[in-house]
């Protein structure tokens, strides 16, 4: 298993190519801890480079 940060978009869609082949890897196992690690570098790229605008809203009831 060799793991490295994500820097870029070719770093993020092989990230992803892979995490596809070990999806349902068991826990404990080399890959099912590589799908772990791979999960939270894959969050955090996505979270910087497409981030999810927030929209706040009323919360008051219309009522």
């Amino acid at each position: 298993m060799i793991i490295s940060s994500i820097r870029t978009e070719e770093d993020y869609q092989n990230a992803l190519d892979r995490l596809e082949v070990i999806f349902d890897a068991k826990k404990g196992t080399g890959e099912g801890d590589e799908s772990e690690i791979l999960t939270i570098l894959i969050e955090k790229y996505e979270e910087k480079h497409y981030p999810i605008p927030f929209e706040k809203t009323n919360l008051k009831s219309n009522v």
